[in-house]
């Protein structure tokens, strides 16, 4: 690598630094920490006394940035969770031939869509994949970890315990370089509330959470969170027909009057989605699984 490349590699670690994020060498051309492990830990140093790892050694001190980049091309890690940041990875399919599969982008922009918000504006980074980091502050006094997955298909959020790699790296696929330099916007409070430690443990929809005045029988409850959950963990080829088995699953209770429709289409819409479905084809699905059952089953004979 040429001189020229290692003084770029210096001058975005120094960049990242002035912008309050504390940044760590990575292998030259890889995402992998270049720092020595616990197995190898000197105890010397940063060290002295016990191993720190990447996060704790993350740094925003220039001469320490000066000495590491000076004379070996590392790729550049920024640690999230020091840094006050929390990035939203939206990643492109591992076959990107499939075009029934969509990006993380797609998906993102159905999340907003669906929670009545704008795509944020800030600060957003192409990965040399191709696909996108959107930076964001990290609420005040808040201390989010990682999640994959939790928002939608590819997406993942970088936090405390995790980090990203910074614009100005390279790797043999290409560069990651900013697409928008808007400013860094704060982390939108329905993200956070997505996000937020509170809602880890709901790894399904909870239906109960869906506004609604009937009072439905803990067994139609009870397939709702089942159905509504093997919609969500359906895999790809196998989420259309999920979908269409639930929805008739839950037309019979609907049917007898245990579920309102709209709760059923309105928990089963946002599993399809949230498993990567469009929300187009959701619908037409739904509609048509819920409109065979409830043709089927005769309302309940009251008690």
């Amino acid at each position: 690598m040429t001189h020229e490349a290692r003084s770029a590699l210096l001058r975005a670690a120094l960049d990242a630094a002035e912008r309050g994020w504390a940044v760590f060498p990575l292998r030259p051309g890889t995402k992998r920490p270049a720092l020595h492990g616990e197995e190898s830990c000197p105890g010397i140093g940063d060290c002295a006394g016990f191993h720190r790892k990447w996060e704790d050694r993350a740094t925003t001190d220039p001469d320490r940035i000066r000495r590491a980049w000076g004379e070996v091309p590392f790729n550049i890690g920024i640690a999230t969770g020091p840094s006050g940041l929390v990035v939203v990875d939206l990643d492109l399919p591992k076959h990107k031939g499939n075009a029934d599969t969509p990006s993380g982008v797609t998906t993102f922009a159905a999340l907003c869509e669906r929670a009545g918000q704008a795509v944020p504006t800030t600060l957003t980074v192409r990965t040399a994949s191709g696909g996108q980091h959107l930076y964001f502050t990290a609420p005040e006094g808040a201390r989010l970890g990682n999640s994959a997955g939790r928002l939608g298909k590819r997406i993942d959020t970088r936090a405390w315990g995790g980090y990203v790699v910074a614009p100005g790296s390279t790797m043999p696929g290409g560069p990651y370089a900013v697409t928008d330099s808007a400013p860094v916007a704060p982390l939108p409070g329905w993200l956070y509330a997505l996000l937020s430690p509170r809602q880890a443990a709901r790894a399904v929809i909870d239906p109960s959470s869906i506004r609604t005045a009937h009072r439905a029988s803990r067994y139609a409850s009870t397939a709702l969170t089942a159905e509504t959950a093997a919609v969500q963990h359906a895999g790809e080829g196998e989420r259309n027909a999920t979908l269409l088995r639930a929805a008739r699953a839950l037309g019979r209770f609907i049917a007898w009057g245990d579920l309102p429709r709209s709760v059923v289409e309105e928990a089963l819409q946002e599993a399809g989605a949230w498993a990567g479905l469009p929300d187009a084809e959701c619908r037409t699905t739904i509609r048509s699984g819920l409109n065979w059952s409830i043709a089927r089953n005769q309302q309940r004979r009251a008690a």
